[in-house]
C-alpha cells in the first residue's frame, strides 16, 4: 500500500512539474511572440549595431480621430549613422571622393576628423536614408563603417507641439523634457532590458512585472483629435499675426468629461527641430503653467454663485452708478459710465464691473471666497502635463471688499487658462467640477490596455444654477455680443468675453494700454458638446476682446458643429 502511495505521489509531483514547465514555456512563447516580437525583430538587423550597444528604443504617442481611427502623434525613425575610423584609413582622398558622391560633406571638415590617426572612432553625418546606407555600404571602404540609429519624430511637426512636449538629453540619457513626453516618461521610457534574461526568473519571480501593468513600459492614446487641433492652430496663427499679439492661445474641451480635444499656442515649435530654437520661452505651455488675470469671463461665475445661494436671480437690479468706492479705493465699469437701475442680464450684456462686485457684496466674504474655491480657482487641476502652475489667489483670503470686488470681475486673481477653463465648464454641464485630461488610456507592451480617465465629477452648482447662468450666456451671444450680429439661429451658443489689464510688475498697478483678451463659449448651450477658450496677450491696435476673439471663436464653433456633426436645438 505505502509502495502504491509513493507510486502515486512521484506521479503527481512529476505531473505538477511538466504543468509547470509548460506553463512557463508558453509563458515565454507569449512574452517572446507578442510582447518582444518586435524587438527580436530588431535583433534581425544587428549587424549595422555597435557591439555592446542596444539601439534606443521608446514607447509611441498617438492622436485620436472622431471615428476612433489612431494616427501617430510621436514615435521612432530609424536611419544609419556614417562613421570612419581614422587609424584605419589608409586612402584618405579616396575615401572622401566616393562619399561626396552620395552625401554632402564639407571637405575641410571631413580631413580634419580623418586627419586625427589616433582616434578609432568619428562620426561624419547622422540620420541616412536606407537607400543611402545601400549604396555606402556596396562602396566596401576601408575605414568606414555604418550604425542603425533611431530617434524621435513627429510627423505632425507643428501640430500640438505644445501638448507634445519633446525628447531630448539629460546628461547622456535621451528622455522627456516637455510636454506629454515628459509626464508620461515612465511609460514612454525603455530601459533596454536584456531579452536573454534567465526566463525561468522572469516567469517565478517577476509574474507582475513582466504581464501586467506594474510594468509601466508602452504607448499612450491622446484625446487630442487632429483635424480639430489643426483648425485651432491655424485660427490662433492668423489672431497672432492680425494683431501682432504677444502670445495667443486656446483650448477646445467636452464639458463633460474633461477630455481635450485641441490645446494650442502660437508663436509655436516644431519638437522634430526644437534643439534649433533660439526662442526657448515658445516651449512653455502657457495654458497650464502661466497664470493670467482673466477680467470679465469670470463675472459668469460669480453671478452663478450669487444666484445657487439665492442672493440673486436673473431679474434682480442694482443702482449701477458707474463706480463704487470700497476700502478707500475706487474701481468702475469700464466706460465710467453708470446705468441706472439694471438687472443682473445687463450686468453680463454689457461686462459691468460694478453689477459683479454687488453681487459679490450680496454674498459676503466667507461665501464669495467658498464658491471661488469650490470653482478650483488657486488650485491644480490635475491635468496630465508637467509643471502646471495653482494660480494667484491671495486675494480672496483679504479682509477688503476692494479685493473681493476686484476679484469678483476677474482682476486682482490669477489664474491659469486650464483652471479658469474647468470653472467654466461648471456652469454648462450641470454644475460638476470635471478632471481635465489629455491621454484616454495606456497600451502597455504586454498587450494590457488601461483606461486613464477619470470620470469623477464633484458638484459645486445646482443644476438649476447651471441651467439659468447658461440661458443667461445664451442671451448675451444673442442679444449683446456686437450686437448680436453672431448669433446662431438653430444652435444656442452661451459666451462672454473678457477684456483684463496688465499688471506692472515693476511699478505696480496696472498698464494703461495692455490687455489681456478672452472669450469662452460652449454649445449647444443646455447639453454642450463642447467649450472654447481663447486668449490674446497684448494684441495691438484694438482694445475689446469682443473685437479680436469673436470672430475665430465663432469659426471654431461652427467648424466643431460641421466636422462633428452636431444636430440643431433651437
Amino acid at each position: 500500500m505505502k509502495h502504491c502511495q509513493k507510486f502515486l505521489f512521484r506521479i503527481r509531483f512529476v505531473s505538477v512539474c511538466c504543468a509547470l514547465a509548460g506553463l512557463a514555456l508558453l509563458g515565454k512563447l507569449y512574452l517572446v511572440q507578442i510582447v518582444s516580437g518586435s524587438e527580436y525583430s530588431e535583433r534581425a538587423q544587428r549587424q549595422y549595431v555597435r557591439p555592446n550597444q542596444d539601439l534606443w528604443d521608446r514607447g509611441s504617442v498617438f492622436f485620436e480621430m472622431r471615428d476612433g481611427t489612431r494616427v501617430s502623434a510621436a514615435t521612432l525613425k530609424t536611419g544609419f549613422t556614417l562613421a570612419i575610423h581614422p587609424k584605419e584609413m589608409t586612402d584618405k582622398a579616396g575615401v572622401y571622393a566616393a562619399l561626396q558622391k552620395e552625401i554632402p560633406l564639407d571637405r575641410d571638415e571631413f580631413f580634419a576628423k580623418a586627419d586625427k590617426s589616433a582616434d578609432p572612432y568619428e562620426e561624419i553625418a547622422r540620420r541616412l536614408s536606407e537607400e543611402t546606407a545601400t549604396k555606402i555600404t556596396a562602396l566596401t571602404l576601408k575605414g568606414v563603417s555604418l550604425y542603425r540609429e533611431r530617434w524621435r519624430f513627429y510627423p505632425g511637426g507643428f501640430l500640438a507641439s505644445h501638448a507634445l512636449g519633446f525628447v531630448g538629453f539629460d546628461g547622456n540619457l535621451q528622455t522627456g523634457r516637455a510636454g506629454l513626453e515628459r509626464y508620461y516618461n515612465d511609460v514612454l521610457f525603455r530601459g533596454g532590458s536584456d531579452l536573454y534574461q534567465n526566463f525561468f526568473a522572469e516567469i517565478f519571480s517577476n509574474v507582475k512585472k513582466a504581464v501586467g501593468p506594474a510594468r509601466a513600459e508602452g504607448d499612450i492614446v491622446t484625446s487630442i483629435e487632429p483635424s480639430a487641433q489643426h483648425f485651432l492652430e491655424d485660427s490662433l496663427h492668423d489672431l497672432e499675426e492680425r494683431y501682432d499679439a504677444d502670445r495667443v492661445g486656446g483650448i477646445i474641451m467636452d464639458p463633460q468629461n474633461g477630455r481635450i480635444y485641441a490645446m494650442a499656442l502660437s508663436p509655436s515649435f516644431d519638437p522634430n527641430e526644437y534643439a534649433k530654437e533660439a526662442d526657448s520661452g515658445k516651449f512653455t505651455n502657457s495654458l497650464v503653467e502661466n497664470v493670467y488675470e482673466m477680467g470679465s469671463i469670470i463675472k459668469p461665475l460669480t453671478l452663478a454663485a450669487g444666484i445657487d445661494a439665492g442672493v440673486i436671480s436673473a431679474t434682480s437690479t442694482y443702482n449701477d452708478l458707474g463706480s463704487l468706492t470700497l476700502s478707500g479705493k475706487t474701481i468702475a465699469n469700464f466706460d465710467g459710465k453708470g446705468r441706472g437701475v439694471v438687472n443682473m442680464q445687463e450686468v453680463l450684456n454689457q461686462s459691468l464691473n460694478t453689477g459683479a462686485a454687488t453681487v459679490a457684496l450680496r454674498l459676503g466674504k466667507e461665501q464669495f471666497r467658498a464658491y471661488f474655491k469650490k470653482f478650483g480657482l488657486g488650485e491644480e487641476t490635475g491635468i496630465d502635463l508637467p509643471s502646471e502652475a495653482a494660480g494667484l489667489v491671495n486675494n480672496l483670503e483679504s479682509g477688503r471688499d476692494i479685493e473681493l470686488a476686484t476679484a469678483s470681475y476677474g482682476q486682482g486673481i490669477a489664474l491659469t487658462p486650464i483652471q479658469t477653463v474647468r470653472a467654466l465648464a461648471s456652469l454648462g454641464n450641470g454644475g460638476f467640477l470635471v478632471a481635465p485630461h489629455i491621454v484616454t488610456e495606456i497600451r502597455y507592451k504586454t498587450g494590457i490596455t488601461r483606461s486613464v480617465e477619470d470620470n469623477q465629477k464633484q458638484a459645486v452648482l445646482k443644476p438649476g444654477t447651471s441651467g439659468e447662468i447658461s440661458r443667461m450666456l445664451v442671451r448675451v451671444v444673442d442679444t449683446a455680443l456686437l450686437e448680436g450680429a453672431y448669433t446662431m439661429q438653430r444652435y444656442s451658443i452661451a459666451a462672454k468675453t473678457g477684456t483684463a489689464l496688465i499688471a506692472n510688475p515693476e511699478g505696480g498697478g496696472y498698464y494703461p494700454d495692455k490687455f489681456l483678451h478672452s472669450f469662452f463659449g460652449y454649445f449647444p448651450a443646455y447639453n454642450p458638446r463642447f467649450i472654447v477658450f481663447l486668449f490674446a496677450v497684448q494684441p495691438k491696435g484694438v482694445t475689446f476682446a469682443s473685437h479680436t476673439l469673436t470672430v475665430p471663436f465663432m469659426n471654431i464653433t461652427k467648424f466643431l458643429i460641421n466636422y462633428y456633426e452636431i444636430p440643431p436645438d433651437r
